[in-house]
């Protein structure tokens, strides 16, 4: 009987082992639709708490009908989405204006650092440099922002018709399961993981914009070029856990060095971007966040490596709303409960019950 179920354990595996490759697979190669659709319920979701903002004005509530406060919230995220995209192309159009002078000060720069060294450090990077092809940068540049206005089209279509799909959800969810107990369990799902996720988006929202608002007036203070450029990207970046917060640390810091042709204001920007990124993410955003993703610190990290592997740069970006999704599934299905438990923070799961277990 050993034989036997060991027999039986390693097909299991073996099983497990190739669902996973499969799974892998087509995440990388139908990545240009999967991520449009996971934007799209982003999205979805921040209609959601949007609505439910506008449910607390009684007039709106009684007189507003819900397909149109659900117009007044996509408009919403369209206006704050076009500001945003404004702001930086200005602020990346007003970089474009001194590139000139950036690069006398970045040859400058270099030289320095060569005087300091006593040796020729940089003549890889000129070589580097020598042999960068503009053209083909520039239509890399190009298939990039096409892309970036073919996913905004598909996105906007995922998200009308999630919008349509949703009136029509009960009829089906009525039909798919005739049983009131098992209607409610999974209306009950669907409402946790919508909470989950858009409460994280909420505050993540809130806590880039402190830094992103406290990195601008820092850098205005050290009369840094653009500094919307700069505080915006670290909005953005900040969205990436762990790392995001680094990187959008080193970029203006580095930028520094070649505005001013030194190295003392690279420090002074590193330490003062730096304090804020610390201050903000150790702080501010454990208070507001508490423990209400109910994700393991390590599973974070993992799920970033994982993620960015697969999607790059935005499946770091998304890879806390895949992971809270992952978790409130997870938690409702009884073969996959273990996976959910080692995802969790402590392993306690608020698994939804049948109202005859509550009443019990």
């Amino acid at each position: 009987m050993s034989i036997v179920s060991q027999k039986v354990n390693l097909q299991k595996v073996a099983y497990i082992v190739l669902i996973l490759i499969g799974v892998v697979t087509m995440l990388v190669y139908s990545e240009e639709y999967i991520v449009p659709f996971i934007l799209a319920l982003i999205v979805w979701f921040i209609i959601h708490e949007l609505r439910e903002n506008i449910q607390q004005i009684p007039w709106m509530k009684k007189n507003c009908p819900m397909w149109l406060q659900s117009a007044i919230a996509f408009a919403v995220i369209n206006i704050v989405l076009f500001i945003f995209f404004e702001l930086l192309f200005m602020s990346m159009s007003s970089l474009m204006k001194g590139i000139d002078k950036y690069e006398v000060n970045l040859t400058r720069t270099l030289n320095d650092i060569n005087t300091l060294a006593g040796m020729d450090i940089t003549s890889q990077i000129y070589e580097f440099v020598q042999k960068m092809d503009i053209a083909a940068l520039a239509s890399q540049l190009a298939d990039s922002l096409s892309s970036l206005l073919g996913d905004a089209f598909l996105i906007l279509i995922y998200v009308l018709f999630l919008l349509i799909e949703e009136s029509v959800f009960p009829y089906k969810l009525k039909a798919l399961y005739p049983a009131e107990k098992q209607q409610k369990k999974i209306i009950q799902l669907t409402h946790k993981m919508d909470h989950s996720i858009s409460r994280y988006l909420t505050l993540k929202t809130i806590v880039s914009l402190i830094t992103g608002a406290l990195s601008y007036f820092v850098l205005l203070l050290f009369d840094i070029d653009a500094p919307i450029f700069w505080s915006l990207l670290i909005f953005i970046l900040n969205y990436i856990p762990t790392i995001g917060s680094l990187i959008a640390t080193l970029f203006p810091a580095a930028f520094a060095v070649v505005q001013f042709g030194e190295i003392a204001p690279f420090l002074y920007i590193l330490i003062a971007v730096g304090f804020i990124q610390v201050l903000v993410g150790n702080v501010i955003e454990p208070k507001m966040m508490g423990n209400s993703l109910n994700i393991s610190s390590l599973v974070v990290i993992l799920s970033l490596t994982i993620w960015g592997a697969i999607w790059g740069v935005m499946g770091m970006m998304l890879s806390v709303p895949i992971t809270v999704m992952m978790i409130v599934v997870f938690e409702e299905i009884p073969a996959m409960r273990p996976v959910a438990i080692l995802l969790s923070e402590k392993g306690n799961l608020n698994v939804l019950k049948d109202e005859d277990e509550e009443s019990n």
